[in-house]
């Protein structure tokens, strides 16, 4: 699955694929621009990509697990009539069961494994394990959400340090598999941001302009990013984010308390109308973000994506991470920033795809 997906995978979405405006031409379905779909006939053809990695992320295998490599339509192999089995099962367990909502998935059962496990694994140990609820309600918090916020902004220097902060140019390295790739990341209020990955083999890009997202590889022309994957992109080219978490969310409430490496953690669970939540998690004695998750609708459930946020540095009166860890389930990478220039000249164009791949 690797190496189909690396040239689709964006930010990790959070929102849903909304209806098309007005006078809009309504969005491609998976039978339009794909050749012999079955299961999924009446899924937007962009989240037929996000609907495999699931599958494989679910299963732990890859692309030729199913599918025939080279001739992604063709019926050679049992295993993709597994599937569609398989997809057809649990939404009729959904639709009978669970009042058509999603509990069940490929996940449920296979939890990363190519054969679900029927069969409970015996002991490893003879310490007493515990047995419990692990969804039972979080106890009572001494703070609020907007307690936590609050903290937030002040540790990262305050309101009216953070809105001083009008464009930043990051420069630094992408780790992965043992390697090193030169990357800047360059940020201009209030919601553009263009990432390039230096390859041997040419620029890797991810940009919002400001209105949509787009993406760029070696060897393959400009896309434009789904709906949900510019949603995820449009947060995190927010410069303010800190200022505008309690406008994006129109709910926040407090989640279970966590421990994140060393740090105690507040969780923080913001809901927006028809998405997935988005979750938060603050360190108790510093107020500063360490991780994120958020998670992207697919037709056969939720992919997450983990973003970690590490060493952070004053930078002109404003504390920003020097550090983010990026995890899905097809692999993880870290950014590591060296140099940060901040409120300097970024010209637009940097933001905008180019012409002749949009064509």
């Amino acid at each position: 699955m690797t190496a189909l997906i690396a040239g689709w995978t964006a930010q990790g979405a959070s929102a849903q694929t909304p209806a098309p405006a007005a006078g809009a031409a309504p969005p491609k379905l998976a039978e339009e621009a794909f050749k012999n779909i079955q299961s999924l006939k009446g899924t937007p053809a962009d989240q037929l990509i996000p609907a495999m990695q699931f599958i494989s992320a679910s299963l732990g295998v890859e692309c030729d697990f199913c599918h025939v490599q080279g001739k992604m339509d063709v019926d050679d192999k049992k295993e993709k009539k597994a599937a569609r089995d398989m997809i057809a099962m649990t939404n009729a367990i959904n639709a009978g069961h669970f009042k058509g909502h999603r509990e069940i998935t490929c996940n449920s059962c296979h939890n990363g494994r190519m054969h679900p496990l029927g069969i409970p694994p015996v002991a490893q140990t003879d310490v007493a394990q515990e047995h419990g609820r692990h969804d039972a309600p979080p106890p009572a918090s001494t703070v609020s959400a907007g307690d936590v916020l609050d903290k937030y902004v002040a540790a990262l220097g305050g309101t009216e340090a953070i809105q001083k902060v009008n464009s930043r140019v990051q420069k630094g390295n992408l780790l992965a598999g043992g390697h090193e790739t030169p990357i800047e990341v360059l940020s201009k209020a209030p919601y553009k941001r263009v990432s390039v990955s230096h390859t041997p083999s040419g620029d890797n890009v991810t940009a919002f302009d400001g209105v949509t997202g787009w993406m760029g590889s070696p060897g393959r022309p400009p896309r434009d990013m789904s709906a949900s994957e510019s949603e995820a992109a449009k947060l995190d080219a927010d410069l303010q984010f800190a200022l505008h978490l309690k406008s994006a969310f129109p709910q926040i409430r407090v989640g279970r308390p966590e421990k994140i490496g060393d740090a105690q953690c507040v969780a923080l669970i913001g809901v927006r109308p028809d998405q997935p939540p988005v979750r938060l998690w603050f360190d108790e004695q510093t107020g500063l973000l360490v991780r994120m998750v958020r998670y992207s609708e697919t037709p056969l459930g939720r992919n997450p994506t983990q973003l970690d946020f590490a060493d952070y540095k004053d930078v002109d009166g404003v504390k920003i991470p020097l550090r983010w860890t990026i995890a899905r389930p097809n692999g993880r990478f870290t950014i590591q920033v060296t140099d940060v220039q901040q409120n300097v000249p970024v010209d637009d164009a940097r933001f905008t795809k180019p012409e002749a791949a949009a064509k």
